[in-house]
Parts: structure tokens; C-alpha cells; sequence
């Protein structure tokens, strides 16, 4: 039970252990999520799972009754008592009829799918990056192709389609971005150019250009995937900052810095190459992801402290 990943078109709620959860793009209504290892849990209709009903698995968790938070819609008991241990365990379930569609893995050895996102088409893609893996499943037939990137223990990392439907994805493990031509699966890297760089979060502009928080060395990045070109600008709370989750809002590159204290949200305008910044009022606490809105609003997840902030953005 490790190793799957979890679709439906439906309207769902996810949990991370410590509530470090991830904020997943969809495409059409679809969201996907992923499981592993963590704690006793209660899924969005309020029945509690256990490890007992996995006879001769591993459970998607792996200790009890640990909590951190939970959201306001799960009873208040479990909330208080019983939401989850470490890792991961994300239930997908379609509100109409619970049904639940698991696709297992067929790699045994890729037991941490990451950062999933549908493309134009449909298709679900995923990173998994301690088995140095891109995911592809196709929802209709239920297939599963792995990708493994040139570089060894690259890490692939947060991901992001164009508009052409090609897939890119930041390398933690070394100072690369990747790609994916979706009709032949051919996997491209592009070396950024200073070797300590670790981005970690991607997003791309209506141009097709991609932008990358630049984590290990406090740096927003600009690459152009068409001439390889490579452009970075030092973020505004320095070298430490580890800037982090990372969302294009038309056009303007919006991000947090996940170890300014307390941590910020980051504007930059690439026609001016102008940055502003502001505090979280919370401190938002390690903002590893962030997503957009329908109505073009920024939002952020503030894991360690059990809340979402909403930067509503004047039209």
C-alpha cells in the first residue's frame, strides 16, 4: 500500500503527517493524491482506518494516534485525538458514490510519488524522488510508465506543463531542470549554471518560460528551455531564505521563502525585475507548496501550523 497513487474527479480532502500537506493542481475537476507510510486516519467521510485492515501489508501509516491538525470538517474528536501519525496517507473518494480508484505502482522500489499534476490531456504525471523517477498514468487504462532521468540521484522534484503539454521538473538532488516530451517520454536536462543550486519548486509563464526557486542558494531562477539561457536574482531575504513554493499569476512570479522567520510572500514582476515582500501574518511556518485559484488568487500551505493563506490579488 506504499507504492500507489490515488485518482478520481471528485472534491477531496488531503492530509500530510505533521500537516506539511501539498497543494495539487487538477485539471478539469481531477485531483489526485499519494499515500505511504503514517499514523491511524480518518478519511473525508469520518471512518477511521487501521493498520488491521491491511492483513500482510504495510499500512499507510506507522504509528498511532499521533496528532498534529486536521481540517475543520473531521469530527472534532478525531481532530483532537486520533487524525494521523508520519507520512503520508491520501484518500480519494467520489462524494456521489465512494468509490475509491487505487493504481499500484509497478516498481516495488518507487514507494514515494510527489508533486502530482494532470496535463491538458489528462494525464497524470508524478515525481518520486528517492527513486530518481517521473511517473506517468494514464487515468483511462490505469498504465503506469516510469521514467529515470540521466542524472543519477537527481531527486526529481516539483513539476510543471507548458503549453504545449511538455513537462518539466526541478532536479533536488543536483543543479538541474528536466523534461518530458509526452508523446515519445524522452527525458531532456538542462544544467543550470552554479553547481551548489538545489531547485525545488517549478512554474512556467504563458511564454513557455520556466521559473525555479532556487531552494539551497536563496535564488529565484528564469530559464528559457529554447536557447537553455539561464537568469537568477538573489531573493530578498538573502542566501538562507530557502525560497520554495512557487506560482505564475499572469505572469508575475509569486513564491514564499520557507526559512525567513517568519516566513514571506514574494512578488516579482520580470518586465521591471522588481521584487516585493511581505511578512505571513502567522509566519506561515515552512510554505512548501502553493497553487492558484480559479479566480487568479495565490494561495500558500502553511504545513507546521495547521493553515492555507489566501492572497487575494486586486483585478
Amino acid at each position: 500500500m506504499t507504492n500507489r497513487v490515488v485518482a478520481a474527479k471528485t472534491l477531496v480532502f488531503a492530509f500530510y503527517a505533521f500537516v506539511s500537506a501539498d497543494l495539487l493542481n487538477a485539471q478539469g475537476g481531477s485531483y489526485a493524491y499519494q499515500e505511504s507510510k503514517g499514523g491511524t486516519a480518518v478519511d473525508v467521510k469520518g471512518l477511521r482506518h487501521t493498520a488491521r485492515e491491511y492483513p500482510g501489508q504495510h499500512a499507510p501509516w506507522n504509528f498511532a494516534d499521533r496528532i498534529a491538525a486536521a481540517a475543520p470538517q473531521y469530527p472534532f474528536e478525531d481532530r483532537a485525538r486520533h487524525h494521523q501519525g508520519s507520512g503520508f496517507f491520501r484518500i480519494v473518494i467520489d462524494p456521489k458514490t465512494g468509490a475509491v480508484t487505487e493504481y499500484p505502482i509497478p516498481d516495488p522500489n518507487v514507494k514515494d510519488p510527489h508533486t502530482l499534476i494532470f496535463d491538458p490531456s489528462g494525464i497524470l504525471w508524478f515525481t518520486a524522488q528517492n527513486a530518481n523517477r517521473i511517473g506517468r498514468l494514464d487515468p483511462k487504462t490505469g498504465d503506469i510508465k516510469l521514467l529515470t532521468p540521466p542524472t543519477p540521484k537527481a531527486r526529481p522534484y516539483g513539476m510543471a506543463v507548458n503549453s504545449k503539454g511538455v513537462v518539466f521538473f526541478v532536479e533536488f538532488g543536483t543543479n538541474g531542470v528536466g523534461s518530458v516530451d509526452p508523446k515519445t517520454l524522452q527525458v531532456r536536462e538542462y544544467p543550470l549554471p552554479d553547481p551548489a543550486s538545489r531547485p525545488r519548486r517549478i512554474t512556467i509563464t504563458s511564454d513557455d518560460i520556466v521559473w525555479y526557486s532556487d531552494f539551497s542558494r536563496g535564488y529565484l531562477g528564469r530559464l528559457d528551455p529554447a536557447t537553455g539561457k539561464v537568469s537568477e536574482w538573489p531573493s530578498p531575504s538573502g542566501p538562507k531564505s530557502e525560497p520554495y513554493g512557487i506560482s505564475a499569476i499572469n505572469d508575475i512570479i509569486w513564491y514564499s521563502e520557507s526559512n525567513a522567520t517568519p516566513n514571506t510572500i514574494v512578488r516579482f514582476d520580470p518586465k521591471t525585475e522588481k521584487f516585493q515582500s511581505w511578512a505571513i501574518p502567522g509566519g506561515g511556518n515552512i510554505v512548501r507548496n502553493t497553487s492558484v485559484t480559479r479566480d487568479g488568487n495565490f494561495v500558500l500551505a502553511n504545513s507546521l501550523v495547521n493553515t492555507v493563506t489566501l492572497v487575494e490579488i486586486p483585478k
